[in-house]
């Protein structure tokens, strides 16, 4: 016999209600996201691709267009304005001229473990109205949801 609590599935209004939460969220983290990339002069488009190449050694402009849901010409657009910048590096494929290989520089992971320390001092200050408990349901949840869009 399964002896774990199963409430009900939310209902329209909560979902709704829930919908409305997360548009929250979301502006309330993402203006306090824009303030640390206008420091940096990114744009959120390329501080997610910086985000990209700090979890990989390089891609490609293919990998990166495919990646950012943009064209190949979009991708080079952000990656033209990173390297200006000097986040980024771009190089020739040595065994395919026509592959351009995209790297992250050290000023680029700067900027991004900048940014990210800057997101987790606010999550630590955002947890202290949580309980131990709530902040481990929390980030159960939000694996979950990770999950959920990564296979989508």
């Amino acid at each position: 016999m399964n002896t774990e609590f199963s409430p009900d599935p939310l209902q329209t209004q909560e979902i709704g209600e829930l919908a409305d939460i997360l548009m929250f969220l979301q502006r309330c983290f993402l203006v306090g996201l824009s303030k640390e990339l206008h420091r940096g002069k990114v744009s959120f488009s390329q501080f997610f691709l910086l985000g990209y190449l700090t979890q990989q050694k390089s891609l490609t402009m293919t990998e990166i267009a495919g990646r950012m849901g943009h064209t190949t010409a979009a991708a080079t657009g952000l990656v033209d304005r990173l390297a200006g910048l000097g986040y980024i590096t771009r190089e020739h494929d040595k065994t395919d001229r026509r592959r351009v290989i995209v790297s992250i520089t050290a000023k680029g992971r700067t900027l991004v473990a900048g940014i990210r320390q800057d997101m987790m001092e606010s999550m630590q200050a955002m947890m202290t109205k949580l309980s131990g408990t709530e902040q481990r349901a929390w980030l159960q949840v939000y694996r979950k949801i990770q999950q959920f869009c990564q296979n989508q």
